[in-house]
């Protein structure tokens, strides 16, 4: 099989953790592997020797001629490579891919990786997927905002967990909690740092890190300063070895308002680290937690409720061994050759990702 990953860059990313997984897992097989990016050339996550990329531009910050240019070039690309099937990841590189091949008489399978109700241009959206034929979801309240026939003809398919993670984590854990993503409005580390402000109180002795990079990153701290947290409050930046610095951690949090799938809390319940996650829209988190079972899930936006999970596992160490145990099971549900084996079948059957 001859596949082209299209995504704007493999920065540090949860969709462009699982193009790289995929990619990997496609070229072990045998299979000719291109990732094109359409929006730089960084590359922040190890990629199979035999893998190629292909950057064809940078970022357009909006600017409208540099789209259009790279709409072009997208479509150059794509007529020197008929013979190959297109996988594309996240909506705005969804339409780019759709427009780009249209008529070339290729198939291809799009992917959805974050909750379609946030995107702004629905109706835009909806219009060009019309002329998709393939399409990839990762939770079935994903799937369930688009129409009839684009329901009909998509799959869901969850995040891969890769298999070169540390193994499980045997002993006592420390008193550090762990949140891992991008310092912007969607991931609410503000609830997180309100939270942890009145957690702290009672458990003085914890501290939180926080993973991760973005815009608010300067107005977090200010909140943590405000908070009278700051001392216990720590931020980290990217990490790319983030898995073995939390490998012991006692809790995992992730406070987002809405998420695909969050990669990063996968992780963690896979290295058994006790989680607790908002249950956010598209219902990803739901898809790996059992309440109570595996990890605890709290309703978005609700401060006291988090800051009640967080008091739970750090006074209950029957519950947060419990759910460690169970957590861990999250490696073989979504094991990364399982997951992947998914997506081939799905892009190589013939009546899905249709020429366009």
């Amino acid at each position: 099989m001859n596949i082209i990953f299209v995504v704007s860059a493999l920065h540090g990313g949860g969709a462009e953790r699982v193009v790289t997984t995929l990619a990997n897992n496609f070229a072990l097989q045998g299979d000719k592997v291109t990732i094109l990016m359409t929006a730089g050339d960084e590359c922040a996550y190890p990629v199979h020797q035999n893998i190629q990329l292909f950057s064809i531009g940078q970022a357009s910050h909006g600017n409208p001629v540099i789209q259009i240019k790279r709409l072009f070039q997208l479509r150059k690309y794509l007529k020197a490579h008929r013979e190959s099937k297109i996988v594309s990841f996240s909506t705005t590189i969804n339409l780019f891919t759709i427009i780009a091949a249209f008529g070339l008489k290729m198939r291809v399978v799009v992917s959805e990786r974050n909750d379609p109700r946030r995107f702004k241009h629905q109706k835009l959206r909806d219009f060009i997927y019309s002329f998709g034929k393939g399409f990839v979801f990762q939770t079935e309240d994903a799937r369930e905002c688009f129409a009839e026939k684009i329901k009909k003809t998509g799959i869901i398919i969850p995040n891969p967990i890769k298999q070169d993670l540390p193994e499980p984590f045997q002993g006592v854990r420390n008193k550090r909690i762990a949140a891992v993503g991008r310092l912007e409005l969607q991931k609410n580390h503000a609830l997180l740092l309100e939270a942890f402000a009145g957690f702290h109180k009672n458990y003085p002795e914890y501290e939180l890190h926080i993973f991760g990079i973005g815009r608010l990153e300067r107005e977090l701290k200010t909140k943590a300063l405000e908070l009278k947290i700051d001392k216990s409050v720590v931020f980290e930046g990217f990490r790319k070895d983030v898995l073995e610095i939390i490998h012991s951690y006692g809790m995992y949090i992730l406070s987002s308002d809405y998420e695909g799938i969050s990669n990063s809390l996968m992780e963690a319940m896979a290295l058994g680290i006790p989680c607790i996650s908002t249950d956010c829209p598209i219902g990803g988190s739901a898809m790996c937690i059992q309440n109570g079972e595996n990890g605890l899930l709290v309703p978005v936006g609700n401060r006291e409720a988090l800051q009640r999970a967080m008091e739970k596992l750090a006074g209950d160490t029957i519950l947060a061994n419990k759910v460690s145990r169970n957590a861990v099971i999250i490696r073989d549900t979504f094991d990364e050759k399982k997951i992947a084996d998914r997506w081939k079948e799905y892009i190589c059957n013939s009546n899905s990702g249709a020429a366009i």
